[in-house]
């Protein structure tokens, strides 16, 4: 009951932040930055508590397919409110609060074999640094999104709606690049931990998340390079943060969902 309570009261944090962030966004109610931010804090209370109910045991972790995008749509809406107060950003809530629902009610209707992760701290800190360039990633990711979609306004309809609430291109793109940096550093350390704590990082399961992390590092590195020696913007760079991204999601999500959901494998 409890866990219910926490999804439903989250569920309902996110759907009026998504309802606000709409009308904001059409200019049917004036932005208030400080209730956008009062909402995000409250769902991340709220869905930090359904975490520590779903994922949490005496001796182990729960990291199965759908715990596992619970606890990182928490870090993504926690990594958005932080950057919407440090830069004007609040669009990324559009994205940010339906993506924590999504991943909320999909926990609640489905379940998965579990994935246990003892509490070894060579293990988890290898699991910890992995989430959190996953959840850095699909914050670029969306943020990639907006940055193609905003170039392609200011070439066809420079006063369009989507223009008007954005900041400025420079710095957006501003934004990308440093969410890139930020993720590939924590991508190469949950990479490294990996070698260092796994015991056979190309056991037949791990093989395919190996070989997806490593391409998906090797696009955002090429990328960065890119950008500093050749120049690369605009919607080359989300073009090339977008194939990342989905490299990355198959190395974690595609071997889980075909493991965990489709052979019903506890691992």
């Amino acid at each position: 009951m409890g866990t219910l309570i926490l999804a439903v009261t989250t569920l309902f944090l996110y759907s009026l932040g998504t309802v606000l962030q709409t009308l904001f966004f059409r200019g049917r109610l004036q932005s208030v930055t400080s209730l956008n931010t009062l909402i995000g804090l409250l769902g991340l209370v709220s869905h930090g508590a359904l975490i520590w109910e779903a994922l949490i045991e005496p001796s182990a972790i729960n990291l199965s397919f759908f715990h596992a995008s619970l606890l990182i749509s928490w870090l993504v809406l926690l990594l958005a409110l932080v950057v919407s107060a440090l830069k004007p950003t609040q669009i990324l809530f559009l994205v940010v609060y339906p993506l924590a629902a999504l991943s909320v009610l999909l926990t609640l209707v489905f379940h998965a074999p579990p994935h246990y992760v003892g509490h070894n701290w060579g293990m988890l800190s290898h699991v910890a640094l992995s989430i959190t360039a996953y959840s850095l990633f699909t914050l670029s990711a969306a943020q990639a999104l907006l940055v193609h979609l905003q170039n392609r306004q200011l070439k066809h309809n420079y006063n369009s709606l989507l223009v008007r609430n954005l900041p400025p291109l420079m710095t957006m793109e501003s934004l990308l690049f440093e969410l890139l940096w930020a993720g590939v550093v924590v991508l190469t350390l949950a990479i490294v931990t990996g070698a260092l704590f796994v015991d056979d990082l190309f056991a037949q399961d791990l093989a395919h998340k190996t070989l997806f992390s490593l391409l998906s590092w090797g696009v955002f590195t090429a990328l960065l390079i890119g950008h500093y020696t050749q120049g690369w913007r605009g919607i080359t760079a989300s073009r090339w943060t977008l194939s990342g991204c989905v490299l990355l999601m198959l190395a974690y999500f595609g071997s889980k969902f075909v493991l965990e959901l489709v052979f019903q494998r506890p691992l």
